[in-house]
């Protein structure tokens, strides 16, 4: 794999990893962490479309690599929501 293979694939989860964000709606972090639940959701997402059976809806082929959009965003709102409903959200006394 190449660095601009990488490069293209930390994009790649990074936009799914903010999607994924925005759709629960919470979650502290910038780009990086969006890259860090973007492949985190890509895990729990295909794992999960793979238990049930389900086909891999879009997937972006990078050289070698496949990255499963449709389940990375999924697995990204999962995720996010697990750790959202875990850490719940904190307020500031102003």
């Amino acid at each position: 794999m190449s660095i601009v293979e990488l490069l293209v694939l930390l994009l790649i989860a990074g936009i799914c990893g903010a999607v994924g964000k925005a759709i629960v709606g919470w979650f502290p972090g910038g780009f990086l962490a969006s890259i860090g639940v973007g492949f985190v959701g890509a895990l729990v997402g295909t794992w999960l479309a793979r238990l049930m059976g389900l086909p891999e809806l879009f997937a972006i082929h990078v050289g070698n690599t496949t990255f499963p959009i449709i389940w990375s965003i999924a697995g990204s709102a999962l995720f996010v929501g697990l750790i959202s409903l875990i850490a719940g959200r904190r307020r500031a006394l102003v």
